[in-house]
């Protein structure tokens, strides 16, 4: 290799976690990681969540400060972005005009909220959680006796009503799908979910598109299509994420549900990566099937996989899709892909844990999902993630349903 650095476009987890493993798996030269937020890289979870209930002042949840930065001899743009990439001369341009030649450059660009697009959805400000600012945004207006309405009724969504339950606000959480979780999560957990929701107050509007929100007096009011108004102090939207794309598609790589990139990370440009949730691949697991991840543990994972990729390891990335979300005292697991399977029962933990496998026309194990207390589904979760990986063991149904059958006894049997 050239003495050209590697160059990381993109200060988030994966970013972060790429730019260490570089360094840990012995590459010597220069590491520029250019991020467009202010903050050092941060952990993002806790925004729905701790950021927003805690009783002191909160903090960002610090993945690389200053001090590991310049441990690792990374260094680190903050308060920029790249807005163009010379592939011939392997260079990137930052909109404050620096230029930055590169070996290898890594896009870990992330997703942006998906914004609403109906009438008064551009002049009532509306709130997105994506960033540490806009967590302590939310936080100032999360008040006893507030009224917060959540268009969303997605991870973030519930995740964010739950926290506003918990200080003491009025929520109404609206959805134009027919229930709440509808991407990835079978129907038997989203109604546990929907009813823990209902138990500690929160009221649900699904099935129902909305006509139009308007500014007040005292805040909000959104009109529903059924002729529904509900007034409320504050609007928070959570209707998904848009992969960012936009370098990439100018800089003429091929997008498809994200920067396209193969089993390797790389894009349709071999001198260039794409990790975390601004990038789709194939999966071996699933038969080549294309996805697009948008879960911590995959940024993670993928952030650290693609470094050694960028140094010529040539390792397809295979890790089983996993993710979770507490709201209350109950936590939600997933790993797998359930809607890759065809057959789901059900191993009744307890009274209030579930553990639903997912299985192939097979028989074989594609994903389990599960819904409790964390204690309780945490290990199973694992034990099921071993069982996907071997994707060729072939399962008896009745024998997952049954809480005698040591799942552990089942890896490798």
């Amino acid at each position: 290799m050239s003495d050209l650095g590697m160059v990381i476009v993109g200060a988030g987890e994966t970013g972060a976690r790429a730019a260490v493993e570089l360094r840990t798996a012995g590459w010597n030269g220069p590491i520029t990681l250019i991020g467009k937020e202010p903050l050092a890289p941060y952990e993002r979870p806790p925004l729905s969540k701790f950021t927003l209930i805690s009783e002191e002042e909160p903090k960002p949840a610090t993945i690389l400060d200053e001090v590991r930065l310049s441990e690792h001899n990374i260094g680190w743009i903050p308060n920029n972005q790249v807005v163009g990439i010379d592939r011939v001369n392997h260079s990137v341009e930052l909109s404050n005009g620096q230029q930055i030649r590169y070996e290898r450059l890594l896009l870990a660009t992330g997703a942006a909220p998906r914004k609403l697009t109906i009438e008064g959805s551009d002049t009532t400000g509306l709130l997105y959680l994506r960033t540490f600012a806009d967590a302590v945004a939310l936080r100032t207006r999360f008040q006893p006796g507030k009224h917060i309405a959540v268009i969303g009724a997605g991870f973030i969504g519930l995740e964010v009503a739950a926290s506003a339950r918990e200080l003491g606000c009025s929520v109404t959480v609206i959805e134009v799908g027919p229930r709440i979780l509808m991407r990835g999560v079978p129907e038997e957990i989203a109604r546990i979910v929907e009813a823990r929701h209902r138990m500690a107050g929160v009221r649900f509007k699904l099935g129902i598109s909305i006509q139009g929100i308007m500014n007040t007096s005292e805040g909000h009011l959104i009109t529903l299509a059924d002729g529904t108004d509900i007034p409320c102090d504050t609007v928070v939207v959570g209707i998904g994420a848009i992969p960012e794309t936009s370098l990439a598609a100018q800089s003429g790589l091929t997008i498809e549900n994200g920067i396209y990139t193969d089993e390797y990370l790389a894009t349709s440009d071999n001198d260039i990566f794409a990790a975390g949730d601004c990038c789709s691949f194939p999966h071996k697991l699933y038969g080549g099937r294309r996805i697009r991840l948008e879960a911590w543990r995959n940024a993670q994972d993928q952030g650290t996989h693609v470094a050694h990729n960028m140094l010529g390891a040539s390792k397809p990335f295979v890790d089983i899709p996993w993710f979770w979300s507490d709201q209350y005292d109950q936590t939600l697991q997933v790993t797998g892909l359930p809607d890759s399977g065809v057959l789901t029962v059900c191993r009744h933990l307890s009274e209030r844990d579930k553990l639903y496998f997912h299985l192939s026309g097979e028989n074989r194990l594609v994903a389990a999902s599960a819904v409790g207390l964390n204690a309780k589904i945490a290990k199973d979760i694992r034990l099921a993630e071993m069982l996907i990986h071997q994707n060729q063991a072939v399962l008896d149904p009745i024998a997952l349903q049954n809480t005698e059958v040591k799942l552990k006894s089942l890896v490798n049997a």
